[in-house]
């Protein structure tokens, strides 16, 4: 796994919402991952998107123990996090704050009754596509969250990465981003401060993916935050 320039993350994170982090993991890495989504075993759950409305494709929730590289990634990108996270929180008059360890994190999770892992790995073919949606799964979450390209970009057309924000009175905005292999994507879950004239006010973010025309693709989910 590559390291980031973290600072610079960090930025692009507080005045958009979101940071791209380029070939975070290198072609052996996403290989490694791309073909788990076939096992039978290693996942709690699979979900087939058509059946809930959530669109079209499906996705398996990994089980616990998850895959090294999984916990790897998430494991060593939260600490990077918590601290930004800390500062969201305070700039939103929100009383919920973040140890600076990942373990802790999920200790905290898992005595609220968060017991299920979040990580998961996304397959669309064509013609699928994901509604706009937030990743919650309960009273705890952490308000940041990572997407990561498993696919080569000749695998499939179509299925950008769509973000969304809305603003109080005005129109919602909306983000497509295109990620290469192994590309990162750095997301707000749900809510994010941004300055005004009179403070910080908050705004809501949700994510998609727009319809693949063609061809196969598959990313890594990465929630920090465990579920009910």
């Amino acid at each position: 796994m590559k390291a980031p320039d973290w600072n610079n993350v960090r930025t692009d994170l507080d005045a958009q919402g979101f940071a791209r982090i380029p070939g975070l993991l290198d072609r052996h890495e996403t290989a490694s991952l791309r073909p788990l989504f076939a096992a039978d075993t290693g996942f709690r759950s699979h979900v087939i998107m058509q059946r809930h409305g959530y669109g079209a494709g499906s996705y398996k929730y990994f089980a616990y123990p998850l895959p090294d590289l999984v916990a790897e990634v998430r494991t060593l990108i939260y600490p990077e996090l918590a601290t930004l996270a800390n500062q969201w929180m305070a700039h939103m008059g929100k009383d919920d704050r973040f140890p600076d360890d990942h373990a802790s994190y999920l200790a905290a999770c898992h005595a609220a009754g968060q017991l299920r892992p979040t990580p998961l790995l996304l397959d669309y073919g064509t013609g699928d596509y994901n509604r706009l949606h937030q990743d919650l799964y309960g009273e705890m979450h952490f308000p940041i969250q990572m997407v990561v390209m498993l696919s080569p970009a000749d695998a499939y057309d179509g299925g950008a990465f769509v973000l969304t924000e809305a603003r109080p009175r005005m129109q919602s905005r909306a983000e497509a981003i295109t990620l290469a292999e192994g590309d990162a994507l750095l997301f707000a879950v749900n809510q994010r401060p941004v300055a005004g004239k009179r403070g910080h006010f908050r705004v809501t973010m949700r994510h998609g993916v727009s319809t693949v025309s063609h061809g196969h693709r598959q990313t890594l989910g990465v929630i920090f935050h465990d579920a009910r």
